[in-house]
Formats: C-alpha cells, sequence, structure tokens
C-alpha cells in the first residue's frame, strides 16, 4: 500500500512595514512609467506629417533633380506662418529653419544641405534665427 504525501506550498514572510515600503515605491512612481512609456511609442514628426527629408544630398542628385535652375528663395532673422498650397521640394542652400507644425509644441529642424519635401495642405510657423537661402520647386501629385 503507498502513502501519498501532500505538501503545503512554502510561503514566504516578510514584515509588513517591509511591503508597504516596496508597495508605496511602487505606487509613487507611475508618472515616470507613464514618461517611459510615452517616449517609445512617440513617433518623429516628419513621419506624423508626412515631410520627407534626405540628409546632406550628394551634388549628382542636385543635378539629376535640376536644382540650379529652381526659384531662389532667401530671408533675414524672423517667423512666418506658412501654408503649403501644393506640395513643395526644398534645398536648403544656407542656415537653417525651425518648422513648428500646427497645434505642435514640437519642431523639425532642416540645415543647409537638407532636401525637404512638404506636403499639400500642411500648415505650420517657420522660424529663422539668421539668414536663409533655399531653392524651391512646386511639386504636382506624382512627380519625383
Amino acid at each position: 500500500m503507498a502513502t501519498n504525501i501532500i505538501a503545503a506550498p512554502m510561503v514566504t514572510s516578510y514584515p509588513a512595514n517591509k511591503i508597504s515600503r516596496q508597495y508605496r515605491r511602487l505606487v509613487s512612481t507611475p508618472r515616470q512609467c507613464q514618461a517611459i512609456r510615452a517616449m517609445g511609442t512617440e513617433k518623429p514628426l516628419e513621419e506624423l506629417y508626412n515631410v520627407k527629408v534626405e540628409r546632406q544630398v550628394s551634388k549628382e542628385h542636385l543635378a539629376k533633380l535640376g536644382v540650379s535652375k529652381w526659384s531662389v528663395w532667401k530671408t533675414g532673422k524672423c517667423k512666418l506662418p506658412w501654408d503649403w498650397q501644393v506640395d513643395q521640394l526644398v534645398y536648403i542652400e544656407e542656415g537653417e529653419v525651425r518648422v513648428v507644425p500646427e497645434g505642435s509644441e514640437r519642431f523639425m529642424s532642416f540645415v543647409a544641405g537638407d532636401l525637404v519635401r512638404y506636403p499639400k495642405w500642411f500648415e505650420a510657423d517657420l522660424f529663422f534665427n539668421d539668414f536663409y537661402q533655399e531653392r524651391y520647386s512646386f511639386r504636382a501629385y506624382g512627380d519625383d
């Protein structure tokens, strides 16, 4: 005849004050946990607003696009509200622009050597901190 042995589960006990301290530490840090989660899911503004950028474009690619024949636009230090009625391709020759999309607190930064495509109906404030010069071309849908 076989005998069955039943073992009770092991229970580890901690002093109540130690548990409550650990619990308080966990409960008191939800903001930190939420901030970490939010940072992981935030998309770049270029992706959210469908703004395409190529950094440090080669001279061969610029020649292929015919950038030297595009119109030139210059400005100094200023802020401009802007909206794009058509797609626009911009090559930044000199300076830097900070682009703050309408309703956003974040900005995109583009500098000399960048080729930027702004989509039709995009609205933003443009901030120029110094001299700025670009070449631009308006694009029809499907022009690439």
